[in-house]
Formats: C-alpha cells, sequence, structure tokens
C-alpha cells in the first residue's frame, strides 16, 4: 500500500471521529454563551493560547448562573481539536432572580459537561446542597478515562428571597435518595 492511500484513509478515520463526536451525549448539552477571551500566549503563525469566560445557567435550578473561565490551547493541534486542555478551570455561580428548584436532585449531579479533548477528557459542573445552611453548592473540575484531575473549583449560592414577596424554598426538600 502506497503512502498516498494511507493519509486519505487517515484524514477520512478522523473525520468519522469528529462526527461521531458532534452527536455524543456529552456534545449534545447545550452550550455555554462565551463572555470573552484574552491572549496568554502569542503565537506568529497559529491561533494564539487564551483565556476564555463563559455564562451557563443551571437548567434544573431557575435563578442561579454560573461562570467559568478555562485556558484553551492555541497552536495548530489547538486550532484542530487535538489538543488535550489542561484542567485549570476556576468557577463562579450567584442568583441571578428568584430561585426555584425544578425537580429532585442527587448529591453531585452534573449540571454541565463539556469534552476537553479529543476523546478522553471531560470538564463537568456538578451541583448539592448543603442543607444545613440552604445553599446550593457547585464544583467544576475535569477528569480524564484513566485518571482524573484533583484541580477543582467550588462555588456557594446562598437561597436567598429575590423580593419582598418571595418564598424561600429548602434545597434539602429537593434532595433524592
Amino acid at each position: 500500500m502506497s503512502f498516498r492511500l494511507i493519509r486519505p484513509a487517515a484524514a477520512m478515520l478522523l473525520a468519522a471521529a469528529l462526527s461521531w463526536l458532534a452527536v455524543s451525549p456529552v456534545a449534545a448539552a447545550d452550550e455555554p454563551d462565551l463572555i470573552f477571551r484574552r491572549s496568554t500566549v502569542f503565537k506568529l503563525l497559529s491561533p494564539d493560547d487564551k483565556l476564555a469566560t463563559y455564562g451557563v445557567d443551571d437548567p434544573e435550578v431557575e435563578g442561579v448562573a454560573c461562570h467559568f473561565t478555562v485556558p484553551e490551547k492555541g497552536g495548530y493541534k489547538g486550532w484542530l481539536g487535538l489538543a488535550e486542555q489542561v484542567s485549570d478551570i476556576s468557577l463562579a455561580c450567584h442568583q441571578i432572580g428568584p430561585i426555584r428548584i425544578k425537580s429532585k436532585m442527587s448529591q453531585g449531579e452534573d449540571m454541565f459537561r463539556q469534552r476537553r479533548s479529543l476523546f478522553f477528557k471531560k470538564m463537568q459542573i456538578v451541583r448539592g446542597c448543603d442543607a444545613k445552611r440552604n445553599v446550593l453548592v457547585y464544583m467544576v473540575y475535569s477528569d480524564k478515562l484513566i485518571d482524573g484531575s484533583p484541580k477543582n473549583s467550588t462555588a456557594s449560592v446562598p437561597i436567598m428571597p429575590w423580593g419582598a414577596n418571595d418564598t424561600v424554598q429548602k434545597c434539602g426538600d429537593f434532595i433524592s435518595g
């Protein structure tokens, strides 16, 4: 088999893998809103490394929004989506309106997931409830198929009244199992 035949076959395999990932459940989650990006490492002939800040609403808890900042690899591998992204992620979550918990939830339940490498790494924001203090707790971390990362960030959102007539829900009433 000649080298000319191997190259198109590899390109077709890569295209098939990328199209499969585009419809996989992890990629099917709602995309976060890009707030802004800042370059951190200049690269002359390829895209720069950047820090990007995104916003995402909690789909199960109305009135809570989270913002996270992630490094995004530049270079040709980053541009093609082949670079493995680092696990340094910061997180802040806040009450932005009356908090309404829509249904029962498990402690540590996924609130948001995003792929961070071509196959094996994903970032997750999980949610829990500190029932004693009536506080929603969010944690962001990344994991790999084989080993995870201890790098993480935590944010707390106390459930407070929003306006004079707002009734405050107790997050402990919505914890399942």
